[in-house]
């Protein structure tokens, strides 16, 4: 399973999913839109808005993550 997000540093709800799939032992790899506007675009252009975390597992995206909670904890579980 392939776990990816998109964040900025002071974005509360990147870091409670960050957090999230570090206590469930979830590999991901962190996107900073703060320090590479590159991945902004990739996250416009995957979502057509620029909204972070944006969250790719395998190739489900899902913008934010606690109105997505659910969800995403079901696709991990």
């Amino acid at each position: 399973m392939s776990v990816k997000i998109y964040t900025i540093p002071t974005c509360s709800d990147c870091n409670h999913a960050k957090r999230y799939f570090k206590e469930q032992n979830v590999p991901y790899i962190e996107y900073n839109c703060e320090e590479n506007p590159e991945y902004a675009v990739e996250v416009k252009n995957l979502t057509g808005k620029q909204i972070v975390p944006t969250i790719l597992i395998d190739d489900k995206v899902f913008i934010g993550f606690a109105e997505n909670f659910k969800e995403i904890s079901a696709l991990l579980a």
